[in-house]
Order: structure tokens, then sequence, then C-alpha cells
């Protein structure tokens, strides 16, 4: 089981330990930590960058309990230091964050928001119409979102009967796949893409 450190800490780098080591069928390598701060791939938004004892981190995702860290090379059990590209996370949190108040956005317009993708250069939120929604203009959506961006609130984080939610003063949360994800955006002071 690995620990997810990134559900409480926004830390960039700590000391963790290599439990297990197991080859890829592509010839790569999954390393399994005692604890992590990187971020699989889920919820919408690809997984964190960075590296483990100075090895490329080429993949992060969850298998069951554990977080799997996939690179090109074996590593042996012990004690290694983590670091994650602190700018791609910004991006990622930032994408995902902006994909949620636009989710919220419509669904106040009467749209329901269905599915997320928040990549880089292809981020979409699908609506589905609502029964009493008319097509929002998007000049409307955008002022919502900005008067929230505007607010700057402060992040809030709780954990409730197993799952974590992220939100903040006026932002509800909702659960989705066994995990809580925000209607409304971990509002992370300036999460916003300018």
């Amino acid at each position: 089981m690995t620990e997810r450190l990134y559900y409480t800490s926004d830390a960039e780098e700590c000391l963790a330990q290599v439990v297990n080591c197991l080859s890829e069928a592509d010839g790569r390598y999954a390393i399994e930590l005692d604890r992590t701060l990187f971020h699989p791939q889920g919820g919408g938004q690809p997984a964190d960058r960075g590296w483990i004892a100075g090895l490329a981190v080429e993949g992060v995702v969850s298998r069951g309990d554990s977080v799997a860290h996939i690179v090109s090379q074996p590593l042996p059990a012990g004690e290694v230091t983590i670091r994650i590209d602190p700018e791609s996370r910004r991006l990622h949190a930032r994408l995902h964050s902006a994909g949620h108040a636009l989710a919220q956005a419509g669904e106040l317009s009467g749209w329901q928001p269905i599915k997320g993708h928040h990549w880089p250069g292809e981020s979409r939120i699908i609506f589905a119409p609502g029964a009493h929604g008319g097509l929002p203009e998007a000049s409307a959506l955008l002022e919502k979102v900005e008067s929230w961006q505007a607010d700057n609130l402060p992040r809030q984080l709780t954990f409730a009967d197993g799952l974590r939610k992220i939100g903040s003063a006026t932002c509800r949360a909702i659960p989705a796949a066994g995990r809580t994800w925000p209607a409304c955006p971990n509002w992370v002071k300036s999460s916003f893409p300018r």
C-alpha cells in the first residue's frame, strides 16, 4: 500500500522507500514506494512528472491500494529521493480547476457536466442539456468563472467516510468513481490559467 502524500501535502520533494520493483511488459519498470508525492493519471488529468533517485518518471498509475511509478531502469529496495516537476503539477492543477469551474458554471446555467478532460492542449468539458437550460452564452460562463477567480478563495480539504473532499466556502464537492472530486475546483489562489 502506498501512502498518498499528495492528498494532504503540497511538498515537491521528499524521501521514500522503494518497496517493490516489477518488470513491465514494455521493458520498463514499475516502482512501488511506501509513500508518494506523485499524483497518478486519473480524474481527467495526466499524471505528475518528476524523478525518483534521478530517474525520470514516465508514468504514474493507481493499482489497487498502491501507486506504480513507471521508469526506464530498475531500482533496488531502499531509501530514495522523489521529486515532482512543480511547473507541470501547477499546470495540471490549474487546468483541472478551470475545468471544474466551467463545469459548475454550466451546471448553474442548466446544463449537466458529464465528462471532463483536463490535459494541456486538449482540455474540454462535455455537457448534456438539462431539462430547463437553454444554450448558455460563453461570455456568461466566463463572467461567472472570473467572479469566482476574483474571490481568491483558499482551498478547503476534508476527509469524511473515507472520501477526500476539496472545495471552498462557496463550492460543493461531489463523489465520482469512489473518490470525491470537486464540483467547484480546489481553489488554490491564482489557480486559473491566464
